[in-house]
């Protein structure tokens, strides 16, 4: 007898390459799907929010689709949730990138602009410095991981990791069941599947139904 794999909606608002999430989630041990079907979603074990480009534009997608709804849904069933790039820049309460657009308030502080005293945006390799262990970041202490940003959250509570560009620079957050990174892991290579595995073993934890083996 088995567990299964854990089932994970990542979030489908149309905007950015989000089938690269769902692909990488596969590779590292999930029943992963691309969706914006509300029975999906609740069905699932984790939610992913990814996301690419603007804040704005990323928000009012996700609003029209009504998977800003579903995001909190997830959100409230304490099921563990991941927030990606700009995914992640969407749980807090509101951006500097779009001042008319409030985020989902789930994360508490602003997404600010980066230093201006490095390249904006940053787009490069950069190693991540973890300064609260989380499940998460289990074995990935100074990994390399691949950012493409130019805005960053305020350095809350909420953030366990940063990297240094310019200064520390938010890089991973976790409130309760809620965690998000700002780097890209499906992009990161190995250590980056790393992080993704770790995620796929949280929601694994919440998994009761027990799959019998053909040779059970």
């Amino acid at each position: 007898m088995t567990k299964r794999a854990p089932r994970i909606a990542v979030l489908d608002y149309g905007i950015g390459n989000l089938r690269s999430a769902e692909k990488a989630l596969v590779r590292a041990g999930g029943d992963a799907v691309l969706t914006a079907d509300p029975l999906t979603i609740s069905a699932a074990d984790a939610v992913v929010l990814p996301g690419v480009g603007n804040f704005g534009r990323c928000m009012q997608a996700l609003h029209a689709t009504g998977l800003a709804t579903e995001a909190f849904g997830a959100v409230r069933s304490q099921r563990p949730f991941l927030g990606i790039c700009v995914g992640m820049q969407l749980l807090f309460d509101a951006s500097d990138e779009a001042p008319d657009d409030a985020g989902l308030g789930i994360l508490q502080g602003r997404v600010r602009a980066l230093p201006t005293t490095g390249k904006v945006p940053q787009m490069q390799w950069n190693q991540v410095e973890i300064e609260r262990p989380i499940d998460l970041l289990d074995g990935l202490q100074q990994s390399w991981m691949y950012f493409v940003h130019s805005y960053a959250a305020e350095l809350t509570d909420d953030i366990v990791a940063t990297c240094d560009y310019g200064g520390r620079v938010a890089a991973v957050a976790q409130r309760d069941n809620v965690m998000a990174t700002q780097f890209h892991p499906e992009k990161s290579g190995r250590p980056g599947q790393r992080l993704l595995e770790n995620f796929i073993e949280i929601a694994a934890g919440n998994i009761t139904e027990i799959v019998l083996d053909s040779t059970d």
